[in-house]
């Protein structure tokens, strides 16, 4: 399979720069969101993402677990649905990645010829040893989400940051069965949802490292923010 050049963010959407989005009126602005979605946020008032409490002009709070905490600036933005990702990347021209993008992004490694290359894939982002602590915020130790600049050991080939633990990652695309698919006993887990659910990739702070890898795809409605799910851009 191949995958056209782009270029993607070396870390997750921050809660500070989705706060400029919501600060500029991104959830009034009508043209960033489908008119069924626009519709529903207008008639149950919603204007900024679960948890962010507001508390003046322009400063919002996070409201973490019994605790109302200041704003994490540099922490990504979580709780947030497939459809916010997409109107923040509307109103700053940017785009989702495909889920090819995210797993190159990922997965790639450097070719015997020292380029780096899709053609040999690593099992994690930073090479073939499983997570610890040093290279991925999973298994809930950091009880939330941590700093984007965080676990540099955690790095791919590329350069990305955080591509497992922290947040789940929305894609651009719809779950659907790769080619060759066959359900195994448990028909019910995904080929159900195959069509109506978006493809989220990575893992978040509460995943365990043990079910965890590069190639593990979770799905759930684009509308669903009761999940630890952020968002990285593509340049258009």
């Amino acid at each position: 399979m191949e995958v056209n050049q782009f270029e993607i963010a070396k870390a997750p959407i921050t809660c500070s720069e989705f706060a400029a989005f919501v600060n500029d009126g991104g959830y009034k602005s009508k043209n960033l969101w489908p008119e069924d979605v626009w519709l529903y946020m207008k008639n149950n008032d919603i204007n900024h993402p679960a948890y962010w409490v507001p508390t003046g002009a322009d400063k919002w709070d996070l409201k973490q677990f019994d605790k109302i905490i200041p704003l994490p600036d540099h922490a990504p933005v979580s709780h947030v649905t497939w459809y916010e990702a997409n109107a923040y990347c509307q109103w700053a021209g940017v785009r989702l990645p495909s889920e090819l993008e995210w797993e190159v992004a990922a997965l790639g490694d450097y070719s015997s010829t020292g380029n780096l290359s899709f053609t040999k894939k690593r099992r994690y982002p930073w090479g073939d040893t499983p997570p610890n602590s040093s290279r991925a915020n999973l298994d809930g130790r950091a009880l939330g989400c941590i700093d984007v600049a965080a676990l540099a050991d955690g790095d791919s080939a590329f350069g990305c940051r955080q591509m497992l633990g922290n947040v789940w990652e929305w894609t651009a695309d719809t779950f659907n069965p790769y080619p060759g698919f066959k359900a195994d006993a448990y028909k019910e887990y995904s080929e159900m949802l195959f069509g109506s659910t978006k493809v989220l990739r990575g893992g978040a702070w509460t995943t365990r490292s043990r079910m965890m890898h590069g190639t593990y795809r979770n799905f759930f409605e684009p509308h669903r923010w009761n999940i630890f799910s952020g968002f990285r851009v593509c340049k258009l």
